[in-house]
């Protein structure tokens, strides 16, 4: 499981507050790529335990920093140091290729 649930009122916390790096899986239940992406998030969030935060946010649920971000197809992920934006990846992808983005962010 992702080591949080992302929501608009707990964003700047568990985000721009953040003193690791966070990876931001934007998603909804009803996104069958979504679906498919998730359990290879689930997995690199144990990999990267304690050091990059792993979060989910259901855009129905939270359009507002979905919107801020720009966010418009799911899903989407964000990787975030010292509190903005430095990656991102849309649709789905191979676990390498987001493992890859997971070590340059710790690297970064």
């Amino acid at each position: 499981m992702a080591d949080i649930i992302i929501t608009d009122a707990n964003f700047s916390q568990e985000v721009e507050k953040s003193s690791s790096p966070v990876l931001v899986d934007f998603w909804a239940p009803w996104c069958g790529p979504c679906r498919t992406v998730g359990p290879i998030i689930e997995e690199l969030a144990t990999e990267f335990a304690g050091k990059v935060k792993v979060g989910k946010l259901n855009v129905d649920e939270n359009q507002q920093t979905a919107g801020q971000f720009g966010v418009m197809s799911i899903p989407t992920l964000l990787f975030f140091k010292d509190g903005k934006p430095v990656d991102s990846i849309v649709g789905v992808q191979s676990k390498d290729s987001i493992k890859q983005k997971m070590e340059k962010l710790l690297k970064a």
